[in-house]
């Protein structure tokens, strides 16, 4: 049997990480959490999370210094990443971008069954048509 796909999500909104990874556990991810970057950024390099869900905005450490550590270790690098924060500006989505990111979502224009089936797509193994 596969294992299951474990996602790493960093929210400083407890109720929103808790709401979640509900629906994730619901898809059969193993879900790991933190409400700061500094936490989080342990967990991923122990975890070496199949998708990473970060806030932009997170105390002890934002969302752009966990991508910037990230992207600086190897081993780390290439684990995607989806943003889910309340930041639309064109310099935080431009600075995201360069930086890796995989997907961008804004909290508020999308719903958490969006949100959900958006991380599924970014994890589910690519079929290969024969």
């Amino acid at each position: 049997m596969a294992r299951s796909k474990t996602i790493v999500i960093l929210e400083d909104d407890a109720a929103l990480v808790k709401v979640l990874s509900q629906k994730l556990e619901e898809e059969k991810f193993t879900v790991v959490s933190a409400v700061d970057g500094e936490t989080g950024l342990r967990l991923i390099e122990e975890h070496k999370p199949d998708l990473i869900v970060l806030d932009i905005i997170l105390p002890r450490k934002s969302g752009f210094e966990v991508m910037e550590m990230i992207r600086q270790k190897p081993e780390l690098s290439s684990i995607p990443v989806v943003v889910l924060t309340n930041l639309e500006g064109k310099q935080d989505i431009q600075r995201m971008t360069e930086l890796g990111v995989k997907c961008f979502l804004v909290k508020a224009e999308y719903s958490l069954e969006e949100i959900a089936e958006r991380i599924k797509e970014m994890v589910a193994p690519i079929e290969i048509s024969k």
